[in-house]
């Protein structure tokens, strides 16, 4: 009457997925967890499924009472595996059902429902009965069809309303796959009941899942011994608000000196060696790794900072060794206690990273402890990494001009744009706040872009000769410059808006001229365009007056810091330098000039401009305009 040859190796793949699934450690983690709830279910569905049909054959030397157990159970678990795999896709989408347990009880209302039916079927027949001559379908056995179908419209609703929970493309491709399969399994049950196919067609999302969301290895690092960041962040955000754990964090001190001197395949022995000892003396504790030799040991609110420290410390006074192997090793600590609800799993890891790589520099086994004013710093500068990828993105980054002066007479030259940024209540955020963590995240180059195209349309908007105004400094970053296309990218928003280069001056910095032979090839391929160059913040950085030779600037600009310098203990340098700058054809612009008397002086420097907050603070387009339009 019913075909097993689908049913039976389903259930040997069902088995060895299972096998999988508990050869390698795993965090409890909802997604993992609610996977576990599929394979029980599924073999359940399986199992039942074929006993049952078998039994149901055989109505004849099986007793009645067995049949409708067999046959109830089976149902139970069936409508019970539409719930779990629709549980799986909300779970996926980061849909967590404790936060409105009402909601979860509405959702779960269809399948307890449809199981009741199914086991009152001895006494009302409704989906199946157990006649004289074995087994027959009931009115309702179509509630089958409709309750698996009723979850797998929940389940692509929720693919198609929250598909911006799945950063990842390959995700919500992948989940979308398996519910696919799952409704044209039930199409294939609904035309051949008889055939068993729809437990392979469930197999086959089962693997699509394990394959996309279950694999160990995307939580595993170090061969499958420890756990990775990424389970780290899940866990962290998963369990945020009821965690009361303490964690430690573990820096093989000067880890690439360390690779230098052993070898790249020494270390990585010794590395899986320390993570062996940690599984092994720290049962209780989940071990994660986190590149570089920066370890994370993390404990119930019981563990104690000392005791796991002093343990630690008094094993790395010995070497590591193993066959060929013999390491001597040193490490600095961290404390941590999660006590209240962290801001987010980033913000936790990367403040441990930081207070890891501050530990590593201060060659001391005494704990860095990270307070709470660590916390809210890093707290406050994840907020404004959010905000900068959110005003970036919208192209939302305001220029504000800063005059440049002749240092004769006062009078306007040229400006310097400077890029500025609003939070969400439009307070003005400085450049000083943002700018590094631009270039962290790699939003400079958009940033610089959009500050260059922005300076270009100004100006081609307005008559800046009339005030006096013949050119514009826009800043490039060390990043923004080691960009290969720089100069047709440039040179593209010019001939957009008939800008010619004269009217805009590249400032770089010194951090720029670490790389000379770069440096002027960059140099070289922009002044083909004809672009000329300005270098920043002259006294911070790591050039000299031999090396500037090398480099076609036009303008040399005196850092404040050694503006300030000059004016407070007048010397000979800072003159003879203005000198030897003018005399290899360079202006000065001399930057911070705070009042008259710094002007004065630097104007018996023999500088040539002025630029500060005694001509001007910074100035949003429409003020400059206002106050030089006069």
């Amino acid at each position: 009457m019913w075909d097993y040859s689908f049913a039976v190796p389903s259930m040997f793949i069902i088995s060895i997925i299972l096998v999988f699934y508990f050869s390698l450690p795993r965090l409890s983690l909802r997604v993992n967890r609610t996977f576990l709830d599929i394979l029980v279910v599924e073999s359940m569905v399986i199992f039942l499924d074929v006993v049952s049909s078998w039994a149901d054959e055989h109505y004849a030397e099986t007793s009645n009472s067995v049949l409708y157990i067999l046959n109830g159970l089976y149902f139970v678990f069936f409508f019970a595996r539409a719930y779990v795999f629709f549980a799986f896709t909300a779970t996926v989408f980061r849909l967590d059902p404790g936060k409105r347990p009402v909601t979860t009880s509405l959702l779960r209302l269809p399948c307890v429902v449809a199981a009741v039916i199914a086991m009152s079927c001895p006494w009302t027949g409704l989906i199946y009965s157990i006649q004289e001559d074995g087994y027959h379908s009931g009115a309702f056995y179509d509630l089958v069809y409709y309750i698996f179908f009723l979850y797998l419209a929940f389940s692509f609703f929720i693919i198609f309303a929250y598909r911006k929970n799945l950063d990842r493309r390959r995700h919500r491709y992948s989940i979308f796959l398996a519910n696919a399969v799952l409704l044209l399994g039930l199409i294939v049950r609904r035309m051949y009941p008889t055939l068993l196919l729809m437990d392979t067609f469930c197999i086959m999302a089962v693997i699509i899942m394990y394959l996309a969301f279950q694999n160990p290895e995307f939580y595993l690092e170090l061969r499958g011994s420890v756990f990775n960041s990424t389970a780290f962040r899940d866990y962290i955000d998963e369990n945020n608000g009821k965690l009361h754990d303490k964690a430690v964090g573990m820096v093989v001190h000067n880890y690439h000196e360390m690779r230098d001197i052993y070898g790249g395949r020494q270390i990585d022995k010794g590395i899986s060696l320390i993570s062996d000892y940690l599984l092994q003396n720290f049962e209780g504790c989940k071990i994660f790794y986190y590149r570089k030799g920066r370890f994370i040991i993390l404990g119930d609110g019981t563990m104690s900072f000392h005791d796991v420290i002093s343990t630690l410390s008094k094993r790395f006074n010995e070497p590591w060794t193993a066959d060929d192997l013999e390491l001597y090793l040193d490490v600095s600590f961290v404390s941590v206690e999660i006590t209240d609800k962290v801001e987010s799993a980033d913000a936790l890891l990367n403040s441990m990273i930081i207070a890891m790589d501050k530990a590593d520099k201060l060659d001391s086994r005494e704990p860095v402890i990270i307070s709470d004013n660590e916390m809210e710093n890093n707290k406050k500068e994840n907020i404004l990494k959010r905000l900068l990828v959110k005003v970036v993105d919208e192209d939302k980054v305001e220029v504000f001009l800063q005059p440049i002066v002749r240092a004769d007479n006062g009078q306007i030259v040229g400006a310097e744009a400077l890029s500025r940024i609003r939070d969400d209540d439009g307070k003005l955020i400085p450049p000083v706040a943002f700018i590094h963590i631009a270039e962290k995240n790699g939003r400079i180059n958009k940033l610089g872009e959009q500050v260059f195209e922005k300076a270009c349309r100004f100006i081609k908007e307005n008559d800046l000769e009339k005030i006096g105004v013949h050119w514009i400094n826009v800043n490039l970053s060390p990043m923004q410059f080691m960009k290969a296309d720089l100069a047709e990218r440039y040179d593209s928003i010019l001939q957009k808006y008939g800008i010619s280069p004269e009217k805009i001056r590249l400032e770089i910095t010194e951090e720029s001229m670490i790389d000379d032979g770069f440096l002027r090839k960059q140099i070289h391929s922009m002044q083909k365009k004809g672009f000329k160059f300005v270098l920043d913040d002259y006294g911070t950085g790591y050039s000299n007056i031999t090396r500037l030779k090398k480099c076609p600037f036009i303008n040399v600009k005196l850092d404040m810091s050694l503006v300030w310098d000059y004016f407070n203990e007048p010397d000979e340098i800072l003159p003879s330098m203005v000198q030897a700058f003018k005399h290899m054809n360079f202006t000065v612009t001399a930057e911070g000039i705070e009042d008259e008397r710094m002007a004065k002086a630097m104007r018996e420097t023999g500088c040539d401009y002025f630029q500060g907050y005694y001509y001007s603070k910074p100035l949003p387009l429409d003020e400059f305009l206002k106050k030089y339009n006069t």
